[in-house]
C-alpha cells in the first residue's frame, strides 16, 4: 500500500495529466503551441513586459528558451499571442529533478478564463514527463491572481523572501510536490 503522502503525490500527477490536454483548440476559441523558435520570442517577451514588475533581458529570455523550449508554452486567440510560461527543469543540491517557472503572463483581457492555470498545467505534464519530483516558482505576495492560480493547483507555500524583486517587494516561494518530499 502506499503512504498517504505518496498517494496524494500520484493523485496530483494524475490530476494534472488528465487536464493538460494536448495543444489543441478548446471551446474558448484558445489553442495552445509548444514554443517553436526565435520567431516566436518577440511575442512572448512582449507579453512578460507588460505583465511583471522584473526587466528582463534578451538573454535571459534565450537562456530559457534555447535550453528548455519543451517547457515553454504559448496561448493564442485570432492569431495573438494571450499567454505564455516560461520554465527550465534542472536538478537541486540532493540531486533530485526539479522543475521551475520562471515567468508565467496572460493578457489582462483574456484572464479569469483558465488560460494561466492550462499553461501551468501545460508545463507540468512535460516535467512529469521528464521525472521533475517538484515544481518550483517565486511569486510577488501583492500578485493576488497569482497566488490564487498556484494554490488552486495544489501549490504551497514554502518560505517568504524578503525584497526579492528589484521593486522591493517581497515574494512567496511555492512548491509544488510531484513525488513524496524526503522525510
Amino acid at each position: 500500500t502506499m503512504e498517504p503522502a505518496q498517494a496524494e503525490g500520484k493523485l496530483q500527477e494524475a490530476k494534472l495529466e488528465s487536464e493538460a490536454t494536448a495543444t489543441s483548440d478548446d471551446d474558448s476559441g484558445i489553442s495552445y503551441t509548444q514554443y517553436e523558435g526565435e520567431h516566436q520570442l518577440h511575442h512572448i517577451q512582449k507579453l512578460i513586459e507588460k505583465d511583471l514588475s522584473e526587466p528582463y533581458s534578451i538573454y535571459t529570455y534565450r537562456y530559457f528558451l534555447n535550453n528548455w523550449p519543451n517547457l515553454c508554452f504559448m496561448a493564442w486567440s485570432n492569431g495573438a499571442c494571450v499567454g505564455t510560461i516560461v520554465c527550465k527543469l534542472d536538478q537541486d543540491k540532493k540531486r533530485k529533478n526539479r522543475g521551475y517557472i520562471a515567468m508565467l503572463a496572460v493578457e489582462k483581457s483574456h484572464r479569469k478564463r483558465g488560460i494561466g492555470s492550462k499553461l501551468v498545467k501545460l508545463a507540468v505534464k512535460v516535467m512529469i514527463e521528464e521525472k521533475a519530483d517538484m515544481v518550483v516558482l517565486e511569486t510577488e505576495i501583492t500578485n493576488k491572481g497569482a497566488l490564487s492560480l498556484y494554490a488552486n493547483l495544489g501549490f504551497v507555500r514554502d518560505k517568504r523572501l524578503h525584497k526579492y524583486y528589484m521593486n522591493g517587494v517581497d515574494a512567496f516561494r511555492k512548491k509544488l510536490w510531484l513525488t513524496p518530499p524526503d522525510e
